[in-house]
């Protein structure tokens, strides 16, 4: 992979800044590519960098940002909401993307890449998502919380959870776990009615392959594909889940543009 280049800059309207890097192809009209990454990743991680090189490749338009409180975006993590950061990845679809849209959503990212797609349904026109973890705050998150981190959630508005993947401990707010009542869609079908496809690793500790599974029941498209990989773990980043993820969009653009 080559060496990641400076981000260019998304102004919002509150003075906060999304960063974010693009692979132009100069042509609006064929199918470009939207990467939205999980939560407290980046833009700089193995997948989303292995699409940029992807992208060049083959001459397709890609983009990939950090949210609000991620990577070198602006603000502070604790402060970020599921509300907050679907409405980066919409400013980033609007204001940087151009054309048609396939959207690129690992863990987090696939629930936020669900609500930017029911938000902008003439721009996606199919969505590829890793590890799906729409109504994670929730179904993953607060249902697997003991009563006595759900009382000091409530007591203190925080938590620092451990975690597997940083030194550091994630700061989950009390806020983020009412806000993401409010985006949830697994309760209920999922108007959706372009191609899914979903890549989830059945020994995944984080985001089960149930959870997947439910995401294909609910969706309403009828051109939804499940790949499972009985020894892939959460991150699905080895030399054969990379191999799978960009073997699958060239199939689905492949599929698009015929």
């Amino acid at each position: 992979m080559t060496d990641q280049p400076k981000p260019a800059w998304l102004a919002r309207p509150d003075g906060e800044k999304v960063a974010y890097l693009k692979e132009d192809a100069g042509d609006t009209g064929r199918t470009g590519t939207l990467w939205l990454g999980g939560f407290k990743s980046d833009m700089t991680g193995t997948k989303a960098s292995f699409l940029a090189d992807w992208a060049r490749a083959r001459d397709r338009s890609y983009v990939r940002f950090d949210y609000f409180g991620h990577g070198q975006s602006t603000g502070a993590f604790i402060d970020g909401t599921i509300t907050r950061w679907r409405d980066d990845a919409l400013a980033v679809l609007d204001d940087v993307a151009a054309g048609p849209q396939i959207l690129i959503g690992s863990s987090m990212g696939a629930w936020i890449a669900l609500l930017a797609a029911l938000a902008r349904p003439e721009r996606v026109k199919a969505l590829v998502l890793i590890a799906p973890a729409p109504d994670f705050t929730e179904k993953l998150m607060w249902a697997g919380f003991d009563e006595g981190i759900r009382a000091a959630l409530r007591r203190d508005g925080v938590y620092e959870q451990p975690s597997d993947y940083d030194d550091e401990p994630y700061q989950i707010s009390y806020r983020l776990i009412e806000d993401g009542r409010e985006h949830q869609l697994l309760d209920d079908e999922v108007p959706l009615a372009v191609p899914v496809r979903i890549l989830q690793g059945m020994a995944d500790e984080d985001v089960p392959w149930q959870h997947a599974m439910l995401l294909a029941e609910r969706l309403a498209s009828r051109d939804v594909l499940v790949s499972l990989n009985k020894a892939g773990d959460h991150r699905l980043s080895e030399p054969e889940d990379l191999a799978r993820l960009t073997e699958t969009l060239d199939t689905l653009i492949a599929a698009l543009e015929a």
